[in-house]
């Protein structure tokens, strides 16, 4: 049975990445530079997340919604600031991220930034328009989430034990939190046209950063020959490394069923008892 009553609570958790490889899944600079990207798109990726629910909480007339949300910005707060850690390790032993960050930046800071010389309700719908966005995204983190704690090939393949606890520490803490962008949104304004129409942009953008960031991170990475191609991506999801892009398909359609919610995507149960044994989660302050 799933928890009721569940309160968001921000964790401060600390990793120590001084122990950390290049390729922190052994011998699979693929899979690793794949899930690499996840450094490279969230630190600026929730910050701006953490900006739009700011501006979004005087618009909130629910007072468990706005609990919801205060959780939710605290939370996504402390991961981009534990991902931006990973960049740093990476740019201290030769790997320079921030040809591609800078680029994040000016997409979440200037494209998707807030309009300027906009009217009172111009500016509202703005800000709505943004807060579904950010609803599609952590449709997709709530997938990711789910699969990151199920992921058992992982814990097969021998990955780096500190980096296996960020991702599912982030992965739980998604899944905890994984209904708040979405009833949000519906609080602002439900109409199913605004749900598609944002998943409609979201989802081939995302793809399309993710590829470019994991071609970013191979040809980056100076310390092996390796190429990214799909066929090397496909047999890492076969392997159970990375999700299978069928399974993120069939995710991107959920989405636009009538009866979506997003506490179909995941368990917050099993995410609730892995932070109950995290090691960074139980010895955060």
């Amino acid at each position: 049975m799933e928890p009721d009553n569940l309160v968001l609570q921000p964790r401060d958790v600390r990793f120590d990445w001084s122990t950390l490889p290049m390729h922190w899944v052994p011998d699979e600079p693929v899979a690793t530079h794949v899930m690499n990207v996840l450094h490279l798109l969230l630190p600026e990726g929730e910050r701006w997340f953490v900006r739009t629910f700011q501006q979004a909480v005087p618009l909130i007339s629910d007072d468990t919604l706005r609990e919801d949300v205060l959780g939710f910005i605290g939370q996504e707060a402390m991961h981009a600031e534990a991902h931006s850690e990973v960049l740093d390790h990476l740019l201290a032993h030769g790997l320079d991220p921030r040809p591609f960050t800078r680029q994040i930046e000016h997409v979440f800071q200037r494209i998707l930034g807030p309009g300027t010389g906009l009217g009172p309700e111009q500016a509202r719908e703005q800000l709505i328009e943004r807060v579904a966005i950010v609803a599609a995204v952590e449709h997709f983190t709530a997938y990711l989430g789910d699969w990151m704690l199920n992921a058992d090939a992982l814990d097969r393949a021998g990955i780096h034990p500190v980096m296996l606890d960020l991702l599912r520490w982030h992965a739980a803490e998604e899944v905890e939190h994984r209904s708040v962008a979405y009833d949000l949104m519906c609080h602002l304004d439900r109409r199913y046209v605004r749900r598609a129409r944002t998943m409609l942009l979201v989802a081939p953008v995302l793809f399309w950063l993710w590829v470019r960031g994991a071609r970013f991170m191979v040809h980056a990475d100076k310390t092996t020959n390796v190429r990214l191609t799909w066929r090397e991506a496909m047999r890492a999801g076969r392997r159970g490394l990375l999700p299978k892009l069928s399974e993120i398909f069939r995710a991107f359609l959920r989405y636009f069923h009538p009866a979506y919610h997003p506490k179909q995507e995941g368990s917050t149960s099993q995410a609730i008892a892995y932070l109950a044994s995290s090691p960074a989660a139980r010895e955060a302050h």
